[in-house]
């Protein structure tokens, strides 16, 4: 299998160089970001370059939206989706357990399961495919990245709780036949991508997208027998297509397909040789030999199609169809405990909108979301000196499914004042119907200061095991609900006031603030701590107790001098939870605050471009079981992890078509030392590498090249 795929890659990408050696058909390009959008027509007179902002607000939006643009995603090698955020305090990554490599973000202090992952507008990484779903998006296939803070679109759904995030491919209008990226690790981590954007005259276009990574060696780098990342070979391979017909009608579709394995754990010597993990081999005996670790074999494939129809000639009235199929099958073993899943994923979404004129418009449709889950779960492990098994080798289907009606209204007083107010009414399964509403307010009282304003709930089924993937590199019981989908409950309310400043050498000068808070009515939720027991994991359902996240942010933009810009923002997070028997505390492993300090400057014509960014990272409350672990310090009887700080930088050659960059990652080679608890024995119920407070990896350093071949005029 990976061969054809490695085959159809470079076929791929022979056929982008023989048609760039042709010359593009002239006429329009159309390149939009939605089902409609702004027409962008192409001029063969003249190009004109200009330097793009790598992270900023967008002033127009009513929502407070961060965009990360093309050009910031080029700060730093940004293999993947999970590494594209080291510019920004709104959303911060971490990894789930020290043995996987799966990753998780954070936004608004919650986790990312929280935040609806949006792939130009359709959702994504939900359930299955969550934990490693990160890892799946290539920085270097994008376009862009929108964080949008807070309860947002009615339209999309209802499981934005603390936000969305939207990622906008690269574009089969694009005017680059052929995009090559290639990067490699000081870790041997290799990463290859490839694009090829292809338009067949006026109304048919498309991209070809294709990746591979891995790594070639493995590292151990504290000599605790377990490898710092696991052995990991990934390739995936799209391809999106444009439909666009004479009277406006856009039709746009795509398949994707993914293959991931990684092998993590232990590496034991025997004669010499490095011993690796087999769930074949695996015996659980207190006196076993052969190494514990995780095994995760993923494969998915996708397939989506977005059709909008213009009702009249201006488009102020049009339908729009979006519908998504996507099945996940993830094979996964963590020593004695295997977890075997399918995904069966459709959405669909059909909605009609009405521009009525420049102050009024509304949106009104229909959308669904279901998925069939099999799973195959059975976990054995020693516990009281004996084994204790849970679940079996039977699969246990689950169906969950939601269908709702919503309406959407947006009012807008010119540039001063706009409102969105919209309203959903959703029946899940096994649930009832639930009302969901959101309203979004956006003020201009003078040109340079913006206020907004949103508020709203969000909805989701929780799937406690995948949610929460790092307690499977534990030795711990699981007690309770873990096999129970709760419809999880939360009220997101905030706001944000952005002042432009009259002085810099951009128009781009701003100081912003901003302040949410997410209020759980319902939570499924993981506890460490339940009755003092650091040997179980007690998984209950909220049930009343309280649950809520208070996030204050500032940022600040400047360009001091022509094509240097400094951005500056600051993150701080006051998160609590009432846990059975302990009432409400200050909620574990999250941290309290991170700041970020990014510097670039460009040479004239941007021949050079030099990056470099700072982080600090504040402490978190950490589990009591961890009080001994290496950098946990004691504050007021509770224990915390260390403030550590982050350094990444990167210089960029640009020539004709070509960049060349050399950078590095955690120049203060600063790491979470042991980060496991009883790596000696696996097999105890003490055995624990889900505690993870900070980075595992040390310094790493990388470098690689960009080609693009652009169509000639």
């Amino acid at each position: 299998m990976k061969k054809y795929i490695l085959a159809l890659v470079a076929m791929c990408a022979a056929v982008a160089y023989a048609d760039a050696q042709v010359t593009g058909a002239g006429g329009q390009q159309i390149d939009t970001t939605d089902i409609y959008g702004e027409r962008a027509d192409s001029l063969d007179a003249a190009v004109f370059v200009s330097r793009q902002a790598g992270n900023y607000l967008s002033k127009g939006k009513e929502i407070r939206t961060e965009v990360i643009s093309a050009a910031g995603l080029c700060k730093m090698a940004c293999c993947n989706l999970a590494e594209s955020f080291e510019n920004s305090a709104s959303v911060t990554v971490g990894y789930s357990d020290a043995v996987t490599g799966a990753r998780q973000i954070r936004l608004l202090g919650l986790s990312g399961v929280y935040t609806q992952m949006l792939d130009e507008t359709r959702p994504v990484m939900r359930g299955l495919s969550a934990p490693f779903g990160l890892s799946y998006v290539p920085g270097q296939w994008l376009e862009s990245i929108q964080i949008a803070k807070g309860s947002s679109s009615v339209i999309n759904g209802v499981e934005c709780m603390t936000g969305q995030i939207n990622m906008e491919h690269r574009k089969p209008t694009d005017e680059k036949p052929l995009f090559i990226n290639a990067a490699v690790m000081s870790d041997t981590k290799i990463d290859f991508n490839i694009a090829s954007s292809l338009q067949m005259g006026y109304k048919w276009s498309t991209v070809i997208l294709g990746h591979v990574s891995g790594n070639i060696a493995t590292h151990d780098m504290n000599g605790d027998s377990f490898l710092d990342e696991p052995k990991m070979l990934q390739f995936n391979l799209s391809n999106r297509w444009l439909y666009m017909a004479d009277n406006g009608m856009q039709i746009r579709f795509g398949v994707r397909a993914i293959q991931d394995s990684r092998l993590g754990g232990q590496v034991l010597k025997e004669d010499g040789k490095d011993v690796f993990y087999s769930h074949n081999d695996y015996m659980l005996t207190h006196d076993a030999v052969n190494p514990w670790g995780s095994d995760i074999n993923n494969r998915s494939i996708n397939g989506y199609l977005k059709v909008g129809v213009p009702l009249n000639e201006d488009n102020s009235q049009n339908i729009a169809l979006i519908a998504d199929y996507n099945y996940q099958d993830m094979d996964s073993y963590f020593g004695a405990t295997k977890y075997l899943a399918g995904q069966h994923s459709a959405y669909a979404n059909l909605l009609y909108q009405n521009v009525i004129n420049d102050s009024h418009k509304f949106t009104v449709g229909l959308n669904g979301t279901f998925d069939r889950y099999e799973e195959i779960f059975r976990r054995t492990i020693f516990y009281n000196l004996r084994e204790d098994v849970l679940g079996s080798n039977d699969p246990v289907f689950t169906n969950l499914a939601n269908a709702g009606v919503f309406g959407e209204y947006t009012y807008h007083a010119g540039e001063k004042f706009s409102a969105i107010a919209g309203l959903r009414g959703d029946w899940f399964a096994g649930q009832g119907f639930k009302v969901s509403p959101r309203v979004t307010l956006k003020y201009m009282p003078v040109d340079e200061i913006v206020l907004r304003a949103n508020g709203g709930r969000g909805l989701r089924y929780s799937t406690p095991l995948v949610d929460n993937i790092g307690v499977f590199s534990t030795g711990k019981k699981f007690v309770g609900a873990y096999d129970k989908h709760i419809l999880e409950d939360a009220w997101t309310v905030g706001g944000n006031i952005t002042y432009y400043m009259p002085f810099g050498a951009s128009s781009n000068t701003y100081l912003s603030f901003d302040y949410f808070r997410t209020q759980f009515a319902q939570q499924m939720v993981v506890d460490y701590e339940c009755n003092d027991d650091p040997t179980s994991i007690h998984f209950y359902a909220l049930n009343g107790k309280r649950s809520y996240t208070d996030n204050f942010q500032v940022d600040f933009s400047v360009d001091p001098v022509e094509r240097f810009n400094i951005t500056a923002t600051f993150r701080y997070t006051n998160a609590r939870i009432e846990l059975e028997g302990k009432g409400l505390v200050e909620k574990p492993m999250t941290s309290q605050y991170k700041g970020v300090l990014n510097l670039q400057y460009a040479t004239n014509l941007n021949r050079w471009i030099f990056d470099f960014t700072a982080s600090v990272n504040g402490p978190c409350r950490v589990y009591d079981f961890m009080k001994d672990m290496d950098g946990i310090k004691k504050v007021n009887g509770k224990f915390y992890s260390p403030v550590y700080p982050l350094l990444y930088a990167q210089v960029t050659r640009r020539f004709k078509g070509w960049d060349v960059y050399v950078g590095a990652e955690n120049l203060t080679n600063f790491t979470q030392k042991n980060p496991i608890i009883s790596a000696a024995n696996p097999r105890a119920a003490s055995f624990d590498a889900s505690c993870i407070w900070g980075p595992l990896m040390g310094i790493k350093a990388h470098v690689g090249f960009r080609f693009t071949l652009w169509k000639k005029a």
